[in-house]
This record gives C-alpha cells, structure tokens and sequence, in this order.
C-alpha cells in the first residue's frame, strides 16, 4: 500500500506560489517528504493521519541508521514538520503534528552497526556437535533471542533460565533485575548445551555457560568465540556481542515500532536519545516478542515447545 502523493503536490505548490522560495529549497523540501513517505509506505500507513509520535521517533532512528549526519536529519524532521503543520491548517489531518519535539540524534552518537537478518541466520547455521560448539551456538542464539549485554551473559546462572515459561532473568547495569522472553531457537539450543555442561562442570559451579576449565566463561573468551563463529561462517564481517544486542533491538523495532518495549527487553534507558524508559507489564512485552522478533514467530504449528522432545 503506498500513501497518495497529492496532498505532497499541494505543499509543494504552497511552497511556490504562497511562500515564493526559491527552486533550490523547493526541490530540497520534495527530496526530505519524499523520504517521510518512503518510510510511512514501508510501515503500511494508509494516510498521513496515521503517523503517530512513537512512528515519527523511528522515522528519525531510521534516518540515523541510514548514515545521514545530525544536520542532515534535522533539515529532514523540519521539513516533515513544516509538512504536517500544513495538513493541518488545511484541515488535511486532524491530530497534532507528531514530529513536534522529535529531534536529529546528536552528532557522534551514531547506532551502533547491525547485522542483517539473513546475515544472523547464516551465522545460526554454524553446526556442531561437540561441548564448545554447542556452547557458543546456545549463546549467539541467546545474545539475538533476547538482546543481552556480554556482562548479562556471563553473568547468568543455569537457573537464570526457565525453559518452561521462556524466559530469562537478567541482572543488568546498577545490579537491576528484568525478566525477559526468550525465542523457540535459543532454548532448544540451551537445551542441548546443559547436556554437555553436565560433563564438563567443576563442583558448586552455578555459571550457565563454561570454559573448557570447567568455570564460569570469560567476557575475552565469548568475544573471541564470536569472532571465531564469524570467520567460520564466511560473512565477511567481524561480530562481538554488542553487535548481536543491536541487531535484536534494531530488528524487533522495524518490526513492532514499539520503542518502550525494545527499551524495557533491553534494560536501556537510553536506547535513543529521543525516548525515554518507560515501564511495560511483562505480558505486554511477550505479546511484542511473540509478534515479532524473527526467530521467535511460530509458523504453521512449527517449532512449538514439543520440538524440544526432538
């Protein structure tokens, strides 16, 4: 579905005939509007009443995203602005301007880089069998699934996880707690992993994932078994943990467009600089989830929670 370009066509003619500018600035103003309907095209929007604030801060993350400079974007959001104010002196639109506030990220503060999805799948599709395989493959499914800091992983325990519920407890920055859902994928391969780790645990140990000494893993260890899965796998990218915590958050927004749920999976108050933390129930976070992060859609009957007999 794509948005009617008429009323895009009628600000333009404003911009001639009332206000006079000049055919540089006219031709910059069509550029910036015709990257807003790119945008509201790609979410499905059926008309310009349709924007809301939350879409409007992602139209603006988007354009971070996509390598514009601050001043770029702030020209951008301007003139979404300018539009909007338009519609509504026209009484082409009925609500208020929903780039109001939205502003450009600041300059250096630019989203850290992210994989693409079929990139991550292809580095999922690393198989093996062995103890340490197994192991890394449970946390690379475990850092997209679910979003985590390297600090959160290596800090969990075996029961930080429920695989009944799909859960898991996480202990993040300013030792605060959340609970967040983990996908069909990474639990089956956590299944499998705390088969090996029977095997391979010292005593009292209590750390979810180990290092061949039998201890709890290493921040060093996991970033070079990453690296290693990476160069295996032939991307041709070199990926750490951070990474994989982005592309989650990155890709469930292009998804869900829900900024507040993003932030609360990721325990990230400050995951743009136009938003603010915002506490959501859990069930509400597990509808998002469910939705629509990519590894945790159920397809068909496929992939329920009986996979794990398999």
């Amino acid at each position: 579905m794509s948005l009617s370009s008429s009323e895009i066509d009628l600000f333009i003619n404003y911009l001639k005939t009332e206000r006079r500018l000049s055919a540089h600035t006219v031709a910059a103003y069509t550029r910036d509007l015709l990257k807003l309907k790119a945008f509201c095209d790609h979410r499905e929007l059926r008309s310009w009443q349709d924007l809301n604030v939350n879409l409007a801060r992602l139209f603006a993350m988007s354009l971070n995203s996509s390598g514009l400079n601050g001043r770029s974007i702030q020209r951008i959001l301007s003139s979404s602005r300018s539009y909007y104010n338009y519609l509504l002196r026209e009484n082409l639109v009925n609500q208020y301007n929903p780039l109001e506030g939205v502003k450009a990220p600041r300059a250096g503060k630019k989203l850290p880089e992210t994989l693409d999805p079929d990139i991550i799948l292809k580095l999922l599709e690393t198989k093996g069998s062995t103890p340490l395989l197994s192991r890394d493959l449970a946390m690379l499914e475990l850092f997209y699934s679910s979003g985590l800091r390297l600090s959160e992983l290596v800090g969990l325990d075996v029961d930080s996880i429920n695989t009944e519920e799909q859960t898991v407890r996480v202990v993040g920055k300013g030792n605060k707690e959340r609970i967040v859902p983990v996908g069909n994928f990474a639990i089956r391969a956590i299944d499998r992993w705390l088969i090996h780790r029977l095997k391979l645990v010292k005593i009292n140990e209590n750390a979810l994932f180990i290092a061949k000494s039998g201890t709890r893993i290493s921040h060093r260890t996991v970033q070079q078994r990453i690296k290693d899965w990476a160069r295996k796998s032939a991307i041709g990218r070199n990926v750490h943990p951070h990474m994989l915590r982005h592309s989650f958050a990155s890709h469930l927004l292009e998804s869900s467009g829900d900024l507040r749920a993003v932030q609360e999976m990721l325990g990230h108050a400050n995951l743009s600089t136009t938003q603010v933390y915002t506490h959501l129930n859990f069930q509400h976070l597990s509808k998002v989830y469910d939705a629509a992060h990519p590894r945790a859609i159920k397809k068909s009957g496929q992939h329920n929670r009986a996979d794990k007999k398999n």
